[in-house]
């Protein structure tokens, strides 16, 4: 069988052999939601898993499974967008863990692909730590890439880092450009205008569909594959520094 990073696809004898110097392992995580008129709904976990594997290609760590339905309530008014509750997507995790524990890891490295994930894994790993002593992190994959994105986009803030924007289809170009469709790319400002990130000091629950129609906020138009590879290299190369010195894989 061809070598493989993911538990998913080695027999349970490889599984068996590997694991006896392997004790980190990696969890892709994301949603299935709109990502604008041009990228497939289920970008935010095919870059988690993308990522995964190149991060395990130069780690010791191997891949569990993924969770490909994230929190995306703000975004079910677009069509095809799918969510769980949060009390349901912590359940799932927990289980993935402690089956995961049960088997012997003690780090656990979460690639996520989502920001409304980003509360629900932290709540689900912080207890874990405490009380059983174990090492968790996690990647909050589209704020990561923004200082790492500087100089090679052509945008800054939103009009880059905003939804399905020039730094998310720029990557997914480079990763997978046969299912980025540029001819339906749009730059998009908020409905509000100016009213769009005027506050600091709130936090609000504004439907995503009262800021933009398409699910892009911000510049599609500019994205290229070339700016997409130095963002996934400058991040990955992070990400592989920072498990070697955390969990030492």
């Amino acid at each position: 069988m061809e070598n493989t990073n993911w538990i998913k696809l080695m027999s349970s004898s490889e599984f068996a052999e590997r694991k006896k110097t392997c004790d980190t392992v990696i969890i892709p995580v994301g949603a299935t939601e709109v990502y604008g008129p041009h990228m497939p709904m289920g970008s935010d976990i095919i870059v988690a898993q993308d990522v995964a594997e190149l991060v395990a290609a130069k780690t010791n760590a191997m891949i569990g499974p993924s969770l490909e339905v994230g929190e995306s309530y703000s975004l079910t008014k677009y069509p095809g967008t799918l969510y769980l509750r949060p009390t349901t997507w912590m359940a799932v995790i927990e289980d993935f863990m402690t089956s995961l524990l049960r088997l012997g890891f003690k780090n656990f490295m979460f690639i996520n692909g989502h920001a409304g994930n980003v509360p629900m894994v932290g709540q689900v790993c912080r207890p874990l730590e405490r009380e059983l002593g174990i090492k968790t992190a996690q990647v909050d994959w589209w704020r990561f890439t923004q200082p790492r994105a500087l100089g090679v986009c052509e945008t800054t803030g939103w009009m880059c880092h905003g939804h399905a924007s020039e730094c998310g289809t720029s990557v997914m170009l480079h990763l997978h450009p046969e299912y980025v469709d540029m001819s339906k790319a749009q730059r998009v400002t908020p409905k509000e205008g100016d009213a769009y990130g005027k506050y600091d000091d709130f936090i609000d629950y504004t439907v995503f569909n009262e800021t933009t129609e398409c699910g892009i906020l911000g510049d599609a138009t500019i994205a290229t594959a070339e700016k997409g590879k130095v963002v996934v290299e400058r991040c990955v190369e992070r990400i592989v520094e920072y498990m070697h010195e955390k969990f030492g894989c």
